[in-house]
């Protein structure tokens, strides 16, 4: 199962349903009151968002299921994490805490653990390389052994959660 869960803005709507201690979001905060904007408030709609939890199926049975938190950092974050598991092999723990960088008008920015070579390289390429900390999301992610059917948990330390079985 994958879950993520969010008010979206530090608290919400800053509203509290009666007396239940529940707050209620404002997701619908990213709808746009201009008719001719993607986003725009009309019956039926929904605003952009992206509360995107992930299932990657293995030869058609559950393999990981993970969610990468962080504004437009999750699809950004959710690749870096697929290339990760697919292509570099790494366990569930290791793809969640790799470094990431993530793309914005502002530039490319990159966590610490990526090196001086690789920051030249990319700005000998054209790239607008910025220093831009604590942006890059916060990951959790469960797989699950096709073989054994074990499960492996990741917890990312950017953030705070944890990585538990039952």
């Amino acid at each position: 199962m994958s879950l993520i869960q969010s008010i979206y803005e530090t608290f919400g709507s800053a509203l509290v349903a009666g007396n239940t201690g529940i707050v209620l979001h404002n997701r619908g905060s990213l709808f746009s009151l201009d008719a001719a904007h993607p986003n725009a408030l009309a019956p039926g709609r929904r605003p952009f968002h992206t509360l995107i939890p992930a299932m990657v199926l293995k030869d058609g049975a559950p393999w990981v299921s993970f969610g990468v938190m962080g504004g437009d950092m999750q699809a950004q974050g959710h690749v870096q994490v697929l290339i990760n598991l697919v292509d570099f092999g790494m366990n569930i723990q290791d793809a969640g805490e790799a470094a990431r960088f993530r793309h914005s008008g502002s530039g490319l920015a990159l966590e610490s653990a990526f090196s001086r070579e690789a920051r030249d390289g990319l700005t000998s390429r054209g790239h607008q390389v910025i220093d831009t900390p604590g942006v890059f999301g916060g990951f959790q992610g469960i797989m699950i052994d096709p073989k054994t059917r074990v499960l492996m948990a990741g917890s990312d330390p950017r953030k705070d959660g944890m990585a538990a079985g039952w």
